[in-house]
């Protein structure tokens, strides 16, 4: 299946949404420290790349390689 660049961009912004909130709910972190370990891993870099296809996983999936990453 193809999807095009907005359909992707849709998908791996609300993946971030999901991400960040998972890790200040789950490690109890402040919103701007949440932003930073999400934007600064290797999981969103991953993430960003469409031929990782990790923008089709469940957000506790991705949240579980982020953890993995520590």
């Amino acid at each position: 299946m193809t999807i095009t660049e907005g359909q992707f961009q849709y998908m791996v912004e609300g993946m971030t949404a999901d991400l960040i909130r998972l890790v200040m709910e789950n490690e109890q972190l402040s919103m701007p420290d949440a932003f930073d370990k999400v934007y600064n891993s290797r999981t969103y870099q991953n993430l960003l790349n469409p031929s990782s296809q990790l923008y089709y996983q469940s957000p506790g999936y991705v949240y579980t390689c982020l953890r993995a990453e520590v």
